[in-house]
């Protein structure tokens, strides 16, 4: 297949708001170095950490929630830390989930593994770095939100499935996040509590978490019970209810903010608590004697093992987990995207088409 010169895509150009997102006919298609390969997208979607990377909020200079200027930009935010991993390189294609098809292969790669349907793993550990340096696609490299991109070959998975490009394009940034926290949990046949629910994590957290055999209580809004409990949910707490004392084994939250002490107090003794984002902020308060006397057990999660993304790519094929789709964007509108996103009044992704 001869490649073009040119193709369209989506630059971020600096930290700030949703004019930093610029629309291109010209960019250079990338070819893939040794050991990569190279994809034509078909999909990709919109995610927290496209808007929290775009305004820098993973700065340490930002203390609010993540939507109080996500349309607009975080005073303070600085140029050395506003990224997963610290400082970011502009301009940078984001877009941490991809969809999409084997288009060339570069030095040391199968060539027939031209053709190939893939999802592209997220996060992960790059070649030949430490062992706890992390790479996220979209963030560390060029992502999604372009016609073609490119990402080492093992990092390419293939997949199997009748789901559109866009649906299955909707699973890795958010599932894989949820396994990672189900997998540190050790989640087994228990009481969970899963804050966000209605968001990309959260209802993948839901169904991943009753795949396990899990008794589910959902927080969300009175829109989303309906949908919650079609996924799974057993139950459902209001956004402002109060929460059960120890009546939970696990909670996986992606909210944090000020409510965040009662979640503690929701656990049982030995409870374990496991943390993916703080979209209501990431200030928390403590009182060490909880997390003592109840020998509770705090665990961040962001960096995923291998099998992760493997587990989650078995998962789909055969049919055991299922994408929510809110809306679908065209990449050109993906400021439309993100505006819709900030909403917050959707369930599930949104997702973005590539061509057109």
């Amino acid at each position: 297949m001869t490649l073009p010169d040119t193709m369209k895509a989506m630059i971020l150009t600096g930290h700030g708001g949703l004019d930093k997102l610029e629309w291109r006919e010209d960019v250079r298609v990338p070819r893939p170095a040794a050991g990569e390969v190279l994809i034509r997208v078909g999909a990709s979607a919109v995610n927290n950490t496209d808007v929290n990377t775009r305004t820098g909020w993973y700065s340490k200079a930002v203390r609010g929630d993540t939507n109080s200027a996500a349309a607009t930009s975080y005073e303070g935010a600085s140029d050395a830390d506003g990224a997963w991993s610290g400082a970011l390189s502009f301009p940078r294609i984001q877009g941490a989930d991809c969809c999409g098809e084997i288009a060339a292969v570069g030095d040391g790669v199968d060539i027939a593994r031209i053709g190939e349907r893939v999802l592209v793993r997220p996060m992960h550990r790059p070649a030949g770095g430490d062992a706890e340096a992390l790479v996220t696609f979209g963030s560390e490299r060029d992502g999604g939100f372009a016609e073609f991109t490119t990402v080492e070959a093992e990092h390419a998975l293939r997949i199997d499935s009748p789901l559109s490009d866009v649906e299955l394009a909707s699973f890795p940034c958010a599932f894989s996040t949820a396994e990672g926290m189900i997998q540190r949990a050790e989640l087994g046949a228990e009481r969970v509590l899963i804050t966000g629910a209605s968001g990309g994590v959260g209802s993948a957290a839901v169904q991943l978490a009753k795949r396990r055999g899990a008794h589910v209580t959902a927080v969300t809004s009175p829109a989303k019970v309906a949908d919650l409990k079609a996924l799974g949910a057993d139950a459902i707490i209001g956004r402002e209810d109060a929460v059960p004392e120890e009546a939970f084994d696990v909670v996986l939250d992606l909210v944090g903010g000020p409510r965040w002490p009662a979640l503690l107090e929701a656990l049982a003794v030995r409870g374990r608590y496991v943390t993916s984002g703080a979209i209501a902020g990431p200030i928390v308060e403590l009182d060490l004697r909880t997390l003592y006397l109840k020998d509770l057990t705090l665990i961040g999660s962001t960096r995923q093992d291998p099998e992760v993304f493997t587990d989650l790519v078995g998962y789909i094929e055969r049919g055991e987990i299922r994408p929510i789709l809110a809306e679908t964007y065209a990449l050109r509108n993906l400021r439309d995207a993100q505006e819709a996103f900030l909403k917050k009044s959707h369930m599930g992704k949104i997702g973005i088409e590539i061509a057109g």
